[in-house]
């Protein structure tokens, strides 16, 4: 059993983290680290606790620490990030001195050493943990994973990319409330109302998405070789984003290959049978009201990717345009951070 333990751990995100590692068979949490308003209590007296599910009793009577690492216990071996994105950017560094660091935030991310990675996508980038020890005189190492909206998109796209050869990318996504965190949108804000800005997530999207399909030529990461325009909104939905997706590809090709293609689309935590992996990373639908956040974003436990509407766009030559759907803090946060800690246990650990 490893002992793992979760940084930011009383906010949206680190609530999922503790839902997804509940039970889980190959880890165990052992330690919970939040801000100073939290350390010293019970995780129970220290947590407002925002998701469905009731709180586990396994992380109840956890003593909260201080999130540092003088503070941190030494019997932890991988610890799972949800910090704000400056806090994480000073903290995330110091602790991976010594730990494994599998991080949801977004400071480190497009650091040149560090892995930004979907396990089906890219786990070839897991390579650069080496570089990145050699380069900091580090015991321990981050990995990363991407922004919510991207992990959704590229799952969808990977499979098409790999089959086919793409040369543009547009995406309007509908993003749920939730990837704000609970006090993140006011319900005066949203509720009769989209919002249409999200704060660098259009440049998220653009930048991440051709770094996750691009190629590891040593040390760097040669971008996919398409172009891709992102516009994103806010709405009222609590749990699950939605995007619609238009792909332009070099030449004609069939629609029911592309959906094969996606349908049939596998990666290494399937090969690996990774406890978290879903059986098929994208499901697509044929009926014509599907997706919709409400009825798909727990697909194989909010770990798949669900795709409707696949269709020919006849408004551009050789194109065509779908609709996904993901849950944003499962597949598009905890939950990818969990299953690229369930890889590198499998490979490097």
């Amino acid at each position: 059993m490893v002992n793992v333990g979760v940084l930011g751990a009383t906010g949206m995100v680190g609530q999922r983290f503790i839902q997804l590692l509940d039970k889980h068979p190959d880890f165990e949490i052992t330690a919970l680290a939040a801000s100073s308003r939290s350390a010293g209590k019970r995780y129970e007296d220290a947590t407002t606790w925002y998701l469905n599910e009731a709180m586990p009793d396994s992380v109840k009577d956890i003593t909260v620490c201080e999130t540092s690492p003088e503070a941190m216990s030494n019997d932890v071996d991988i610890l799972f990030s949800s910090l704000p994105t400056e806090f994480a950017a000073k903290v995330e560094p110091e602790f991976a001195k010594d730990y494994v660091v599998a991080s949801n935030a977004s400071a480190m991310r497009m650091v040149d050493d560090v892995p930004l990675v979907i396990p089906e996508v890219n786990p070839e980038f897991l390579d650069l943990i080496e570089i990145q020890q050699k380069n900091r005189g580090w015991d321990g190492f981050i990995v990363t994973n991407p922004n919510c909206s991207t992990i959704a998109l590229t799952l969808t796209l990977k499979p098409i990319y790999d089959a086919f050869k793409i040369n543009r990318v547009y995406v309007s996504t509908m993003q749920a409330v939730s990837g704000a965190g609970y006090n993140g949108v006011p319900s005066m804000a949203i509720v009769d109302n989209i919002i249409p800005y999200i704060g660098n997530e259009e440049e998220k999207m653009e930048s991440e998405t051709l770094h996750l399909l691009g190629n590891l030529d040593g040390t760097d990461v040669v971008n996919a070789d398409f172009s891709l325009s992102a516009s994103c909104h806010r709405v009222g939905v609590i749990d699950g984003h939605t995007e619609a997706v238009f792909v332009e590809l070099d030449k004609d090709e069939n629609i029911e290959d592309i959906k094969d293609a996606m349908s049939n689309f596998k990666g290494l935590p399937q090969e690996l049978d990774l406890y978290s992996a879903p059986k098929n990373p994208v499901i697509v639908k044929d009926e014509d009201d599907r997706p919709q956040p409400r009825l798909d974003r727990l697909s194989d436990d909010g770990m798949a990717v669900t795709v409707g509407r696949l269709r020919k766009d006849v408004s551009m030559d050789n194109s065509f345009k779908y609709v996904l759907v993901g849950h944003n803090t499962v597949r598009g946060a905890a939950g990818a951070s969990v299953l690229n800690a369930e890889l590198i246990n499998e490979k490097i650990l």
